[in-house]
């Protein structure tokens, strides 16, 4: 922190400093001291002495452009007009915005009279100036008021007043009010829309690690009533506690009052940084995670999710209306961009009333954890889980996966036993135009579709649970590329995104199976991926498709197992598809095209040790027939 003392010369600002550091009164000093260093706690505290002499304008131009804080001294009436007809007006023509503690020295040789009269003209300056924070009289030579002006200067950067408070207006300003209303729905733990004097106790602990009598709790509440002006907006009710108005017309009080450094009290808790934005620091934890690994919710983070989902389900339907989802949040900027691109709450499961059930909501916190996790960060520290979890515990909601081995179909290894232990699986659904993948992706929604042939432009995402043998829960993504389906396939990096591939044809469709076979053709790294063939719309009649080898005969060449025959009319088809596909992903080894035409490479490790083993053999024998001679 660096405070800059300005100010006409003979005003005493030499003397004020060294009156601060000896805590004494020096009456011989230099008239311009070298800056002084003060340590405070885990900061250093520099105060720089300045000329106002003309030669030495350069310097002070260069100081006051570096400092935190400026303290502006005057001692009598001329040097107090000198304040707003040259400081601050030469303050501003150099671009200076800092906060400015404004400082009356001498007061020890002012009579009663003479500040009366500068009372007036100090409020005429603070009215004009708004940089001003606020005014102290003080005396170097009476040690009066030195200290206090002092902690005034970081005061007025730890705890800046400007970003709070509009002092022409006399009004909190729009930002401040958003913070405090978002602090107010964290705290107030059961949605009531009232604080509770436990609840307001709990938050003076958080924030202050101290609590509050009675009487503090009686005072506040005294002045509340005092403050309330409309009844239809009360600030407090007797019983029920303070509302989300009072809470912020408290603040205000405080403010008004020059005890703002409470409000950033409870302003910094909640991680909000002086432009009244929450700090990145805290809504994207830097988190590493390695190649082949992913991230996916802990029970923590589920349990809160849960948490969250039953506290703001007011009717107890078991789903989310949209005036549910709009309250619950409040706290943020709204639904996150990948929600509104995949289309929320038409990417998860809805109940017959169109609102998001809780496995619905788990599903599309899951996608949202898997595919963007600093998203899942940020919004859940905007709806306050380290409210419930403590401080720093940001990452206690989510789990790094183990990292996948490298994609490798020749390896034995890897057909056999490679094995995932993730939750989360994505997987893109392919297949010619008409042959049913929107269908597919609304019944795994457990949704009836229509059957008019509509063609899909943009890409579709959708989430759902899958419950496995043995009854291990996982989640699905399902995503229908659309047009985007050339650029995607294309992209090393899109395609190191999905874990296993859906290959679907209409098999009432003679010239559907093709497709495929030419997608293969095309995109030959396809094969580095595990594949589950679906033969959709089964209950319609099967027809024989125009390719060389048909698909059953098609799939064994490849070492893949039978197509899937799947149709919307029968759910246990849709149920084994779904399974099948989270197997293939958890076990992609024997799910993975196997191409004949291409050696294994543990045979071509095995060739190699046996060549090497051989080389070694003859060159013994070479040495032991050397010696023998």
């Amino acid at each position: 922190m660096r405070i800059v003392v300005c100010g006409d010369d003979g005003v005493g600002k030499s003397s004020l400093i060294t009156a601060l550091v000896k805590d004494r009164f020096v009456p011989h000093i230099e008239d311009v001291l070298p800056p002084l260093f003060i340590p405070r706690g885990n900061i250093t505290v520099t105060v720089v002495d300045t000329s106002a002499q003309l030669s030495a304008r350069n310097t002070l131009k260069s100081e006051l452009r570096q400092a935190n804080v400026l303290w502006l001294v005057f001692s009598d009436h001329y040097t107090c007009e000198r304040i707003s007809l040259f400081w601050m007006p030469f303050l501003r023509s150099i671009g200076v915005n800092l906060p400015v503690i404004l400082c009356q020295n001498k007061c020890d040789a002012d009579s009663a009279e003479q500040n009366d009269n500068d009372d007036d003209e100090v409020l005429n300056i603070m009215n004009e100036f708004k940089e001003i924070d606020s005014f102290i009289r003080c005396s170097a030579k009476d040690k009066f008021n030195v200290s206090e002006t002092f902690y005034l200067c970081q005061r007025a950067v730890t705890y800046p007043l400007a970003p709070l408070f509009d002092a022409k207006e006399g009004q909190l300003k729009p930002a401040a009010v958003s913070a405090l209303r978002r602090i107010f729905f964290l705290c107030d733990q059961d949605q009531t829309e009232y604080m509770t004097d436990l609840e307001f106790l709990q938050l003076q602990f958080q924030c202050f690690q101290s609590s509050l009598d009675q009487s503090d709790i009686e005072s506040i509440h005294r002045a509340l009533l005092d403050r309330s002006v409309d009844p239809k907006k009360p600030l407090y009710i007797p019983g029920k506690g303070i509302t989300c108005d009072g809470f912020v017309a408290l603040a205000q009080l405080y403010a008004e009052q020059g005890r703002h450094e409470t409000v950033w009290g409870i302003l910094r808790h909640f991680h909000y940084t002086d432009s009244l934005c929450l700090d990145e620091r805290y809504l994207c934890p830097s988190v590493d995670v390695p190649t082949g690994s992913h991230v996916e919710l802990s029970p923590n983070g589920y349990r809160f999710l849960v948490d969250l989902f039953t506290l703001f389900d007011k009717d107890d339907d078991g789903g989310l209306s949209p005036d549910e989802l709009d309250i619950l949040f409040a706290p943020t900027p709204g639904f996150p961009k990948l929600w509104t691109d995949t289309q929320f709450p038409y990417s998860t499961v809805r109940n017959e009333r169109g609102y998001v059930t809780l496995q619905g909501w788990l599903a599309q916190w899951s996608m949202t954890a898997f595919l963007n996790h600093q998203t899942a960060f940020a919004y859940l520290a905007m709806l306050g889980y380290e409210s419930k979890y403590g401080a720093g515990k940001l990452t206690s909601a989510i789990r790094i996966t183990k990292a996948a081995k490298p994609r490798n179909p020749r390896s034995k290894i890897y057909r056999n036993v490679c094995y995932s232990d993730r939750n989360v699986f994505n997987c893109f659904v392919l297949g010619a135009s008409g042959s049913g993948k929107s269908v597919l992706l609304s019944s795994f929604l457990g949704r009836s579709s229509s059957y008019t042939y509509s063609p899909t432009i943009t890409m579709q995402m959708m989430v759902n649970s899958v419950e496995m043998p043995g009854g291990k829960q996982c989640y699905l993504i399902l995503e229908e590329l659309g047009e985007l389906e050339p650029a995607i396939l294309e992209n090393p990096q899109k395609l190191a995104q999905c874990d296993v591939l859906c290959f679907c044809y209409d098999s009432s469709d003679p010239e559907s199976f093709s497709y495929l076979t030419q997608l293969r053709e095309k995109y030959r790294q396809l094969d580095q991926l595990p594949v589950v063939y679906a033969a959709l719309k089964a209950d319609l009649d099967r027809q024989q498709q125009r390719t060389d080898v048909q698909p059953d005969r098609y799939t064994t060449q490849i070492g893949l197992a039978a197509p899937l025959h799947v149709s919307a009319e029968w759910p246990s088809s849709l149920s084994a598809l779904f399974v099948q596909l989270v197997d293939a992903a958890m076990r992609p080894g024997p799910a993975t095209p196997q191409i004949a035409d291409m050696p294994e490479e543990d045979s071509v490790y095995q060739v190699i040790l046996a060549i090497g083993t051989t080389a070694m053999a003859a060159g013994v024998a070479y040495l032991l027939w050397r010696r023998s001679l």
